[in-house]
């Protein structure tokens, strides 16, 4: 299968009780762990984003950045949230490691062996990406862009983002922007119901 799900930073510091929590931040996880199960099933590869910060980084307020301290390597808030449980062979990428970037995208993550997110998806054979997580006007919006700029077909799950908000309506311009660039929206029920039908019609046509 050419599709693949890509779930962004949805991580115990961007939800409620973390120290850069998302509103409803967790009620994604529990829908994508879902649809990520769905994808497994159909041979589909799934991957996860995660922020992994040094404690000190340029993207923390205290040197400099914008954010309060979030998602330190080796913490619990750094996590996944409990909720979002990955099927065997979910690949995890690594983002924010460089105390010197920001890196917001999943695309400037890596896997364990450093190899880059955009790099694992082409050894896949991925040409559609469907994307959720936290949240809708950063690490979403970055990810989503860079999916277009790779090349590949993008669908962002409506029901499974949510924004920080920073200024009211963050995310509903987050959202404008992404559809303009050409990314389509749908929702996890909807791509599940697509994932099942193509591999139920891949196993007609082995038994036909």
């Amino acid at each position: 299968m050419d599709k693949a799900l890509l779930i962004v930073d949805v991580q115990n510091d961007f939800c409620e009780g973390g120290s850069l929590a998302v509103p409803r931040g967790a009620e994604v996880a529990g829908p994508l762990a879902e649809l990520a199960r769905a994808f497994a099933g159909a041979d589909g590869a799934v991957f996860a984003s995660r922020d992994w910060h040094p404690a000190m980084t340029r993207h923390f307020a205290e040197w400099g950045g914008k954010w309060p301290p979030h998602c330190v390597q080796g913490t619990r808030g750094a996590e996944l949230h409990a909720d979002l449980t990955l099927p065997p062979g979910a690949v995890l990428v690594s983002k924010g490691r460089d105390p010197e970037q920001d890196s917001y995208s999943a695309f400037q993550g890596v896997d364990e062996r450093g190899r880059a997110l955009a790099e694992l998806l082409a050894a896949r054979g991925v040409r559609e990406l469907f994307v959720g997580g936290l949240a809708t006007d950063y690490c979403v919006r970055a990810s989503a862009l860079d999916a277009l700029a790779h090349g590949l077909r993008v669908t962002l799950l409506a029901d499974a983002v949510r924004a920080v908000d920073v200024q009211p309506g963050d995310g509903a311009r987050a959202l404008d922007e992404m559809r303009a660039a050409g990314v389509r929206v749908s929702t996890t029920g909807e791509v599940a119901q697509v994932i099942a039908h193509g591999e139920a019609s891949r196993s007609e046509s082995r038994t036909g």
